[in-house]
């Protein structure tokens, strides 16, 4: 039954007469009464008994303007949640991360989200690079990605994946000899970093600085083509994951050698604050970021 009838029915049984219903359905009354016979004609009975000043319900009109009240009433509660989602689903979401690797993969990952959802606007913020827990306790930012989950009562994290740190070398370096680069092997070793400060490099914090070992060279380079150039030229060894580099061509010079006998391995965690954790924009952003970042 189509829902102009029910709002036919509900507008006629409040306002009294057909003329009223007209004005408030912006209908011509000749409109109105073919709509009624119309109805009635389906149905096989009388919805109204006609008089000159008042229009009222018969017997199986009261019943179907029962219905009328809980389909229209139903229908008006539908959209009130469809705005409420709508409402929540437009937001700005500024990102950071402690790993410069991320920024290989997060401007075309934020041009997806652009495309499916135009009203949710994702910002990365640079700065806050290295230290993105302070700054999204400080509401700085909304989403942080790191390499441990932060205790913080205030905060919730999504683990995402697991990858592996490979030390990428030319062929011809000396290291290229071994099945698998040792801690002391480092002690040797011009390691090629993006950024200062060590703490913030993986290979260091989780692998070279437990064993107290400090290469003999350590360069911060902040673009990863020019460090790749300077291990094209054995000039050095840099340690990435391999996913952090499939947008970039790789030398055939260039060979991925195992951190340790069982490969140095970490583990990426999405945070957001608890407070913005049931946003559904914020939603939107972490479940395609765990199902899209990576293809």
């Amino acid at each position: 039954m189509d829902i102009k009838y029910f709002k036919l029915i509900q507008t006629i049984t409040k306002e009294g007469n057909i003329a009223n219903s007209s004005e408030k359905l912006f209908l011509t009354q000749s409109a109105l009464s073919h709509q009624l016979k119309e109805l009635e004609d389906r149905l096989g009975f009388k919805v109204f008994y006609r008089t000159r000043n008042k229009w009222k319900l018969t017997e199986e009109g009261v019943e179907l303007h029962k219905i009328a009240n809980k389909v229209l009433h139903t229908i008006e509660q539908g959209f009130n949640t469809i705005k409420q989602i709508k409402a929540g689903s437009k937001g700005v979401i500024k990102v950071s991360t402690e790993c410069y690797s991320f920024y290989q993969g997060l401007p075309g990952f934020i041009q997806k989200m652009e495309i499916l959802y135009p009203d949710i606007e994702v910002d990365l913020i640079l700065e806050a690079t290295h230290q993105p827990i302070s700054k999204l306790l400080s509401k700085e930012i909304d989403i942080a990605i790191v390499t441990s989950k932060p205790s913080a009562d205030l905060l919730s994290s999504t683990k995402l994946f697991e990858d592996e740190i490979f030390a990428i070398m030319h062929k011809e370096n000396v290291f290229n000899k071994l099945e698998h680069i040792n801690e002391i092997d480092f002690e040797n070793v011009h390691l090629i970093i993006h950024s200062f400060p060590l703490e913030t490099v993986s290979v260091y914090e989780q692998f070279l600085k437990p064993n107290k070992i400090t290469p003999i060279k350590i360069s911060a380079i902040p673009l990863t083509e020019v460090s790749l150039e300077m291990v094209n030229a054995n000039m050095g060894v840099m340690c990435m994951p391999k996913w952090a580099l499939k947008s970039i061509k790789i030398s055939e010079d260039l060979v991925f050698k195992r951190i340790g006998k069982h490969g140095l391995k970490r583990s990426h965690y999405l945070v957001v604050r608890k407070e913005d954790k049931n946003k559904k924009y914020i939603n939107d952003f972490i479940s395609n970021f765990k199902e899209g970042f990576l293809d």
